[in-house]
């Protein structure tokens, strides 16, 4: 006996040690500290799901109490009210406010509590009253949305039917003409500068060499000749057509200045080749000249009527110092292009205009 009683002693005080020391445990668990505690009534208008006794009570993210007690609202069958006790220091007041939140990987939910603007000296509050809705977990939430948008659609399902046809014919009518849009998106493309860049081919007329058929005769005065005028239509670079009809062969061709500067710069060539001993002045030196030889053109285009030709007609005057009209004429002359293209063309008004030239430095010999 006297062997197996210190035994005894030992094993019960190593029992008693154990209990201690869970128990102390559970106490600081529960109780969160040795300081003085307040207790809250919280009211929960929803399911709290996986709220439990002794779960944490969080404010501003920081532990300062846990739940003490759970039940049901006899008088309110959605309602939970719980109980937490959390630190006397706690700054609760009326405005703050309740809800639940789920942290961890398992989604423990927690009270959590968050500070309002109201500071001390407010009334003291024994209810707190949780947000709508503070109880439901993100699961149930994404619930929720989805049977909203479910219910949504239930309600627009013809509007949403036609709108899906609607996009159904789009779609259709964009795939019969996609060689159009690409057409036109090309056209946009090369209009705003992008993409490839376009070689633009230029094309020229010559002055009038050859005078045989005209009686070679010197210019009497000083002769001006100013740029022609045009309707809009003709001060361009672009080849004019007698009918609206596309050529798309002639998209990248252009003369080498506009019309109106082209025919003044090679009539001004074709007189100085006719009697370089007394050229013509151009417009800016209209004042020191006793003639000044106006030109109007009525025509620079390829005619289109019984074949393609070249067409061109001007009007011509010529107006002394005085500003009197001493002559006018009109000449014209066409001829034929040996096939629809930009380079022929060019040879047919260049032929054109050649023979033009010399009849109007011809009349202006014979009139001056």
């Amino acid at each position: 006996m006297e062997i197996r009683a210190p035994f005894v002693i030992v094993g019960a005080f190593v029992l008693a040690a154990i209990v201690a020391v869970f128990g102390f445990v559970y106490w600081l668990h529960n109780s969160g500290g040795m300081g003085p505690r307040t207790t809250y009534r919280v009211q929960f208008d929803g399911a709290v799901p996986g709220l439990l006794v002794g779960a944490a009570v969080l404010f501003n993210g920081i532990r300062v109490g846990e739940v003490t007690d759970l039940a049901l609202a006899s008088d309110h069958p959605r309602r939970v009210n719980a109980t937490i006790a959390v630190d006397s220091a706690t700054p609760v007041r009326s405005d703050t406010r309740v809800g639940l939140e789920f942290q961890g990987l398992t989604g423990v939910p927690v009270v959590a509590l968050e500070g309002g603007q109201l500071l001390g000296g407010s009334e003291p509050v024994s209810t707190l009253v949780a947000d709508p809705g503070a109880g439901q977990s993100m699961t149930q939430a994404a619930r929720d949305a989805l049977r909203k948008v479910d219910d949504l659609l239930a309600q627009n399902a013809d509007p949403l039917k036609v709108t899906i046809a609607n996009l159904q014919v789009f779609s259709e009518a964009l795939a019969r003409n996609s060689g159009k849009i690409d057409g036109i998106l090309s056209s946009l493309e090369r209009m705003t500068g992008g993409g490839a860049p376009v070689r633009k081919v230029t094309y020229d007329i010559d002055a009038a060499r050859d005078f045989t058929s005209v009686p070679r005769k010197p210019i009497g005065g000083v002769l001006a000749i100013p740029e022609p005028t045009v309707v809009a239509m003709l001060d361009t670079q672009r080849f004019l057509f007698s009918s609206p009809e596309e050529h798309p062969e002639f998209a990248d061709a252009m003369w080498a200045d506009s019309i109106p500067k082209l025919v003044q710069a090679r009539i001004i060539e074709s007189f100085e080749n006719y009697d370089m001993s007394h050229p013509p002045l151009r417009g800016d030196d209209e004042a020191a000249a006793d003639y000044q030889l106006v030109l109007d053109i009525r025509r620079f285009r390829i005619a289109t009527d019984a074949g393609f030709r070249a067409d061109i007609e001007l009007s011509a005057r010529l107006v002394g110092k005085d500003g009197k009209v001493v002559a006018a004429r009109l000449f014209e002359a066409t001829q034929k292009l040996d096939k629809l293209s930009p380079q022929a063309a060019s040879v047919a008004f260049n032929g054109a205009f050649q023979r033009l030239a010399g009849e109007l430095i011809g009349w202006v010999a014979e009139t001056l």
